[in-house]
């Protein structure tokens, strides 16, 4: 297992990190436990939740799971979702995050959060409020990062900066939806993360299941999976290539002797920027199968063949800008230049 600074931050993470989404869902107690032994056999020390996965249960048993290797571990959760029946128990105002976090707190086990998200963007609660809470939990000792999810690129531009000039903590880390059929952070979002230091922790890196080899190109739907259960089911969000993309997939895979979900989770872990990129699972199988992406190494013609067939079309302004500098270059008149 190899292990990644969360962008330009002093912390290290693993390159996989355990989701504990299905944590009280379609995972019970004992399970629950099995897969997070397995993860620290592996060697991960990343595990991710929010206070709303499980009806509040997956915190609760991830807790649970930890509590003798606290110290080994960093914990990331999230809050923005409803935590109780109140006008205020959700969002990202100033109490409702002093709330959440206590909330969470308890539910863990644990004395401090090492990753907090907000988990969406809260457009009723001005920005500066929010920041100025999270600062206030980073000081206060209850929280060690702060990161953010789902948001657009400007907002979490506008955020950075406020954080910067008012001395606060910024954020670190941004978790985004990202995988071979959905690309579209890689136009603004990537970029921005690039150039102010914060760490991608991609969520969804094998498609809600999609890109796992259950399915073939044209069938979105299979009985006794998530699909069928139009649950954590991302169809609105593919790019229109995702069908030709997930036949390349199966080749490639089927080429390199490899499950797809472990040559699409390893392109994603590839990717510029990318810190670590979560694997969640139902069954203790089903996170052995994907542990195998770890140490994958993808040929150069096989990574180039899913970059190609999965790349979404250039839009403006880049595909205005993209060879100004080419044109800027031809301009120029040399000595000796016919």
């Amino acid at each position: 297992m190899q292990y990644h600074r969360l962008g330009t931050c002093g912390l290290k993470v693993s390159q996989l990190c355990l989701g504990t989404m299905t944590f009280g869902h379609s995972t019970d107690q004992d399970e629950a436990a099995r897969i997070v032994d397995a993860a620290f056999e592996a060697g991960i020390n990343f595990f991710d939740t929010a206070n709303n996965y499980g009806n509040h249960l997956s915190e609760r048993l991830l807790g649970d799971a930890l509590r003798s290797r606290r110290r080994q571990a960093v914990i990331a959760t999230k809050f923005f979702n409803p935590f109780g029946e109140g006008p205020n128990d959700s969002g990202a105002s100033r109490i409702a995050v002093m709330n959440a976090v206590d909330d969470s707190l308890r539910r863990l086990g644990t004395d401090h959060i090492d990753i907090y998200y907000i988990h969406h963007l809260d457009v009723q609660t001005p920005a500066e409020e929010m920041l100025d809470a999270l600062d206030c939990l980073v000081r206060g000792g209850k929280v060690r990062y702060i990161a953010c999810s789902n948001y657009p690129a400007w907002r979490l531009c506008d955020a950075w900066w406020i954080s910067t000039l008012r001395q606060w903590a910024r954020f670190v880390a941004y978790q985004a939806q990202y995988s071979l059929v959905v690309r579209d952070i890689e136009q603004e979002l990537v970029p921005l993360c690039q150039d102010k230091g914060m760490g991608i922790v991609a969520w969804g890196p094998m498609a809600g299941g999609f890109l796992t080899g259950k399915y073939q190109p044209g069938r979105r739907r299979l009985p006794g999976t998530r699909s069928d259960e139009n649950w954590v089911w991302q169809e609105q969000m593919f790019a229109f290539n995702a069908d030709q993309t997930l036949a390349a997939l199966l080749q490639v895979a089927e080429e390199l002797g490899r499950p797809p979900a472990q040559v699409a989770l390893r392109w994603v872990m590839d990717r510029p920027g990318v810190s670590s990129a979560i694997v969640g699972a139902r069954t203790l199988e089903q996170f052995q199968d994907n542990l195998g992406a770890a140490d994958l190494t993808l040929p150069d013609e096989a990574r180039r063949r899913l970059d190609e067939v999965s790349h979404l079309p250039d839009r403006y302004p880049e595909s205005f800008e993209k060879d100004i500098h080419k044109r800027r270059e031809n301009a120029i008149r040399r000595p000796g230049k016919a």
